[in-house]
C-alpha cells in the first residue's frame, strides 16, 4: 500500500425498484484497495414512503456498467491510481459475500466510516458493491473512499 487516498463519486442514479448496484470499486491484480467511507444518499421527497435496503457487498464479476473514474483525494500524490468503479448496473454483477445490510429512510443518508484497521479490504481483482433495492424509485448519489 502507498497510501494513496481516493474516492470514487457517481451523479445522481435512479434507483429504479429492483436491485440495482450503483457502484462497484475494483481492485486491481494484485494490488489490495481499504475502503474507508461508504455514503449513499437519497432524494426521497415523500415522507411515509418505505425504507431503502442498502448491501455493501463483494460481487463475483462486474455486470453491465458504466466506467467510472476514481479520484485522488491529495492531488499531488504523483502515483497512479490502479483501483477503478463502475456505476448504474444495467445487468446485476454477481453476488458475493454481504458485508453489511441496512435500512435507510429516502429522505436520508447512509454514512459509514471506517477507522484504518477495521477497513473492508478488497484484495487484488476483487470487487466491492453498494445495491440497492428501494419500493419506489428514488434518484441516488453514492461515493466510496478508500486507500491503495
Amino acid at each position: 500500500m502507498s497510501g494513496v487516498r481516493f474516492r470514487a463519486n457517481t451523479a445522481q442514479v435512479a434507483t429504479g425498484t429492483s436491485a440495482k448496484t450503483l457502484c462497484q470499486v475494483v481492485a486491481a491484480a494484485n494490488h489490495r484497495v481499504l475502503i474507508t467511507e461508504i455514503e449513499v444518499a437519497f432524494e426521497g421527497v415523500t415522507s411515509n414512503d418505505p425504507p431503502i435496503q442498502i448491501e455493501i457487498l463483494k460481487q463475483t464479476d462486474a455486470g453491465t456498467m458504466t466506467s467510472l473514474s476514481p479520484v485522488k483525494v491529495n492531488t499531488g500524490d504523483v502515483e497512479t491510481l490502479q483501483t477503478t468503479a463502475q456505476h448504474t448496473a444495467t445487468a446485476e454483477p454477481t453476488a458475493g459475500t454481504v458485508i453489511r445490510r441496512t435500512l435507510v429512510h429516502p429522505q436520508a443518508a447512509y454514512r459509514l466510516l471506517l477507522a484504518r484497521e477495521n477497513a473492508i479490504v478488497v484484495n487484488g481483482g476483487e470487487r466491492l458493491g453498494v445495491k440497492v433495492l428501494a419500493s419506489v424509485g428514488i434518484d441516488a448519489v453514492v461515493s466510496l473512499g478508500g486507500e491503495e
